[in-house]
């Protein structure tokens, strides 16, 4: 007589109908206590600043769902998050998310810094753990994920992200250019590209080129200009800048270049209409508000899931996070960790006791992460967080901030600005 493999679903069945009748097996495995997350930032080193901000918005937004009853589907579980630190190192971060899987994760989150989120990426897809990006740019790090699935080199994509990646970035601060151009009734014809290169940098860089040439607006960019990360002097970049005669400088920075680069724009006296980002870190964090003071006055940034301040909820969570950070903005990196840990509660609900299965259970989360539709969440966005075929979320979205009276203020697009931009910025 043949046998018949039994199924882990057909085991549940037989499980709780025998449970009905009083004979319920014993548990082949114990129920664990919390749903165990591992959330993986460079909390220290040159990333430090960002790289809090993002655990502490991450850590919040746990504590309230726990509060909240935790995950309702999977009887009110709470969430317990494993924490690690890559320190921008990429084979820390490979590491650090291998030390929290076999301390039980079953999902990770993370992790600012491309190089190190593409470290993570493989010990996802190899220890078949979900992992949801909550910050991290360059394309690549889902996209390749896709191709080897489409490919039939992998099985399972694990990978997903609820962030903007650099080819979007570019087309959106190629947009807000134009229309704040636009807008400011004035026109810029020479633009000089400034970056870090590194991952992101190149990543970035590409994305605001070929979105530029794809757009083919009135303004040029004269110059592109990288350096190494992070520089000890940025004085010869500065000086070729300088001499191409730019209207605008477009800077992609690090936080550490960032403190070498406006200082020295201001040291060599380099006439520009303004300085405005494509979009990076170290243009509006509080430790650079500190450091930078009035060079960084007037500075505008096009940064990813900044909060929508307009909504009330935002405005709770922030000044939470303002009494929990010791008087810190509840920024970009803040909000984008909050709505990631939203997300993945969202896919835990829905997937439901699945998730607890093993082996099953990484499949069931990556099916509840591919219907994904979160609409309550608190960055500035075009729309709910879907992931597509990529793994990518199409309606990540960015917003143009600027440095006003010593704080980062969005001031584009208008639905979502709260002050008035100023541009060009006015002459010392």
């Amino acid at each position: 007589m043949a046998l018949t493999r039994l199924s882990r679903r057909m085991f549940l069945n037989t499980t709780a109908t025998g449970a009905a009748l009083g004979f319920a097996p014993r548990a082949l495995r114990a129920q664990p206590a919390t749903f165990k997350l591992g959330v993986i930032h460079p909390v220290t080193g040159p990333l430090a600043e960002p790289g809090q901000a993002c655990r502490l918005g991450a850590q919040m937004a746990a504590d309230a769902i726990n509060a909240a009853g935790g995950i309702k589907s999977l009887g009110g579980m709470k969430l317990e998050l494993l924490l690690g630190d890559t320190q921008t190192k990429p084979d820390l971060g490979r590491l650090e998310a291998e030390r929290v899987v076999n301390q039980g994760a079953r999902m990770l989150m993370g992790s600012f810094d491309s190089g190190s989120t593409a470290a993570m990426v493989s010990v996802a897809q190899q220890k078949r753990v979900p992992f949801l990006v909550d910050i991290a740019a360059a394309d690549p790090i889902t996209a390749n994920v896709a191709k080897a699935v489409k490919d039939g080199q992998q099985k399972v994509q694990y990978v997903y992200r609820n962030f903007p990646t650099g080819s979007s970035f570019g087309r959106l601060a190629v947009r807000y250019f134009n229309e704040i151009f636009a807008a400011a009734r004035v026109a810029p014809r020479r633009v000089v590209l400034m970056y870090t290169n590194d991952l992101f940098g190149q990543n970035q860089s590409k994305g605001f080129i070929a979105a530029h040439k794809a757009a083919s607006p009135s303004w040029e960019i004269v110059e592109v200009i990288p350096w190494s990360e992070p520089p000890s002097d940025l004085s010869t970049e500065v000086s070729r800048a300088k001499a191409a005669k730019p209207d605008v400088i477009a800077p992609i920075t690090r936080p550490a270049s960032a403190q070498l680069l406006l200082p020295e724009i201001r040291k060599q006296r380099v006439e520009v209409m303004g300085i405005v980002g494509p979009g990076s870190p170290g243009l509006y964090e509080a430790g650079q508000l500190a450091a930078l003071k009035d060079d960084l006055e007037y500075v505008m940034d096009n940064v990813p899931s900044w909060p929508n301040f307009k909504k009330a909820r935002t405005q709770a969570v922030a000044e939470e996070y303002r009494k929990r950070s010791g008087g810190k903005t509840f920024d970009t990196n803040s909000v984008a960790s909050y709505d990631g840990m939203l997300t993945i509660a969202d896919v835990l609900e829905r997937a439901g006791r699945e998730a607890l299965a093993d082996p099953d259970g990484p499949e069931a989360i990556v099916e509840a992460m591919k219907k994904t539709n979160v609409k309550d969440i608190l960055a500035v966005a075009a729309g709910p967080v879907v992931f597509n075929e990529i793994g990518d979320n199409p309606n990540a979205s960015t917003a143009m901030i600027q440095i006003l009276g010593q704080k980062p203020v969005v001031v584009w697009p208008r639905d979502a600005a709260v002050q008035k931009f100023v541009f060009p910025r006015p002459k010392v």
